[in-house]
Parts: structure tokens; C-alpha cells; sequence
């Protein structure tokens, strides 16, 4: 099995502080530079940070963030976690990341998404009747846009383009991936369009996402590219022990999945569903770092990644319970996945 790189994934969530008030969204993007400074610090391979325009979250401009921990962390990639594509220009969009690449030395990536949110479309104008085509086309032009060679494009969701450069160029291009949820169209699309996948696994177990897998590579291979990589982002805090994780992270988690869930219909979060996702056909990674590592591992196999991305900010879970979070992931958890991968 070839290396497996591990990252960390944010949206900025707002927490509460250790007087249980709301932490405002200024010092929770100040966290999150401090989170990503100690993520590099402990050997974690990269750092995403998503982008939203709602209460829940604090990160509406994931680029200018990772330009902060740019400047505060040596060897760790900066991406996103998404990036809504379909609300955002392409070219814009790409000279940004290109920029970003930059300044960093070369550890820009991103990851393009339709979002799981809507916030986006009325607030930058844009029809939700046109949901599906404007994610098309703009991957489209952006995939084109890679190529840093002048683009002939045309579409009904922007202005023509016609022999059009962008700039800055890159010293080694941008690395860029699909933020992918589990339909066998988008998995396609994403395999046509030559973008490395990154399944959202919020729900349920690993192994169900094995066709989607299995797609992705033989959709490859027949649309002419090289290999490309598989990606999966799961929830997760890591304490002491497993009881100490449990403790912390459940609050935040019924916090969050009940705000959204009266936006969407759900029914209340409970400690039945938390216990079950807990389990081995959940996607909740929470516990010791042994117990922790053991799940990602048996992940990592049963999927054949390249890369594990644990979303440790949930809801709202204290700074101080992620930071030892984020330094248990790096000096513990993800050298004892190694080691159970045989790397």
C-alpha cells in the first residue's frame, strides 16, 4: 500500500468558551490559525478548512484563512474543506489558490464542492433552479483552468472566455479534488473532469462506499487519466480515553446535528445514534488513540485511500479539548495507523 497522507479538517465552528458563553467568530479564526500551527507542529499532513456563510461557522473565506497559517506553519498543505464552487467564480477562484500556492511554497490544494448548504446562492445571487449546471460548467472551467494554458470556454452560467490566461501561474501546479457525497453521478463527473475524489463519510460505515470506490477507479481508467487519488472526511475527537472522548465530543455533535436538523427535519440527536456511529458501521472516529487509529486504519484498507481527513471541530467543542486533540492525531494516532498499515 503506497503512503497514506492524514489530515485535519475545520469549518470554524464556533465553540464555547470555558465560561460556556459563545466564543465570538473573530477569536474562533484565531483559534483555528493556532489549531493548524500545532497540527504541522505534531507531523499531520494537511489542514482544510471549509468554507460557509451561516451562524454555525466562522470560515467564509477559506483562502485568506490558510494565507494565516501560511504564514505560521513550514511543511503542512492548506486546502479546503469545501470550497463552494457552484456560488464562486472559477477564475477568480483559481488565480486566489494559485496565490496562495505562492506564498506557501507550493502547499495550496483545494477541494470543489456544491456545499451541503444553501446560504450561498441568494447571498451571491444565484438561482437554486440552477444547482446542478453551475456546478458542471464551473468544474468544467476550472479542470480547463488547471492546465495554466490560455482557455477557450463557453457556458450559460458566466462570460465566454476566448483564449483567455490567468495568473499567477504555479511553479508545480494546484493539486485540486472533488468533495463528493456518495452518487454514482458525482463520482463520475468527478473521474471525468480528472479531479481527485474526497468522499464525505458523515453517516453510516466505510465499507458501504466501496462501490463508489470501485467507480471512481474504473471511470478513470476509461476517461484516459492517470490514477488519481481517493480521499474520505469523517467527524472525530481523540482524548485520553475513551470515555474522556465521548464525554467532550458528544455535546458539541447533538449541538450541531439539532441545529441543522430542525433546518432540515431531522429528529433530535440522541446517545443511541451517537453510540451507534461510534461502532464499526459508523463515521464517528472518537476515542482514545488506539481506538481511534483502529478504526481509521481498517478505513484506510477497506477503501484503499490516499488520504484520511478527520474533521475534529464539532459543533461546539472547546479550543483547548481540539488542541489536545490535534496533538494526540499527530504524535500518537496517526503513527500507530502506520504502523497497523505496515508503512
Amino acid at each position: 500500500m503506497a503512503a497514506v497522507r492524514f489530515g485535519l479538517d475545520t469549518f470554524g465552528d464556533i465553540t464555547l468558551g470555558p465560561d460556556g458563553q459563545r466564543v465570538s467568530d473573530a477569536q474562533t479564526i484565531r483559534d483555528v490559525v493556532e489549531q493548524a500551527a500545532l497540527a504541522d507542529e505534531v507531523g499531520v499532513d494537511a489542514i482544510g478548512v471549509g468554507e460557509h456563510h451561516r451562524r454555525d461557522f466562522a470560515i467564509s473565506s477559506p483562502e485568506i484563512v490558510l494565507a494565516a497559517i501560511a504564514s505560521r506553519t513550514t511543511r503542512i498543505s492548506l486546502g479546503t474543506a469545501v470550497t463552494v464552487l457552484s456560488s464562486d467564480d472559477p477564475v477568480r477562484l483559481y488565480e486566489r489558490f494559485a496565490t496562495l500556492d505562492a506564498v506557501s511554497g507550493g502547499r495550496a490544494e483545494v477541494i470543489l464542492g456544491r456545499g451541503s448548504f444553501i446560504e450561498s446562492f441568494p447571498l451571491f445571487g444565484f438561482d437554486l433552479h440552477d444547482y446542478e449546471v453551475l456546478f458542471e460548467e464551473k468544474l468544467d472551467l476550472f479542470a480547463q483552468l488547471r492546465t495554466e494554458r490560455p482557455v477557450t470556454w463557453q457556458g450559460t452560467t458566466r462570460a465566454a472566455l476566448d483564449g483567455a490566461d490567468v495568473f499567477p501561474k504555479t511553479e508545480n501546479g494546484l493539486r485540486a479534488w472533488v468533495g463528493v457525497g456518495g452518487s454514482p453521478e458525482s463520482v463520475v463527473r468527478t473521474a471525468r473532469h480528472g479531479y481527485g475524489m474526497m468522499l464525505a463519510i458523515i453517516g453510516g460505515g466505510a465499507a458501504r462506499f466501496r462501490p463508489y470506490v470501485d467507480l471512481f477507479h474504473r471511470s478513470v481508467s476509461e476517461f484516459g487519466h492517470d490514477a488519481l487519488p481517493v480521499g474520505t472526511h469523517s467527524p472525530g475527537h481523540i482524548a485520553d480515553t475513551d470515555d474522556q472522548a465521548q464525554a467532550e465530543a458528544y455535546p458539541g455533535l447533538e449541538a450541531l446535528n439539532n441545529t441543522i436538523g430542525r433546518e432540515r427535519g431531522w429528529p433530535p440527536y440522541s446517545r443511541l445514534r451517537f453510540q451507534q456511529e461510534l461502532g464499526a458501521d459508523g463515521a464517528l472516529y472518537v476515542g482514545s488513540p488506539a481506538t481511534v487509529a483502529r478504526k481509521i486504519a481498517t478505513t484506510v484498507k477497506t477503501l484503499g485511500l490516499s488520504r484520511f481527513d478527520l474533521k475534529y471541530a464539532n459543533g461546539t467543542l472547546g479550543h483547548d479539548q481540539m488542541m489536545r486533540s490535534i496533538e494526540l492525531y499527530g504524535t500518537q494516532v496517526i503513527p500507530m495507523v502506520r504502523d497497523l498499515l505496515g508503512e
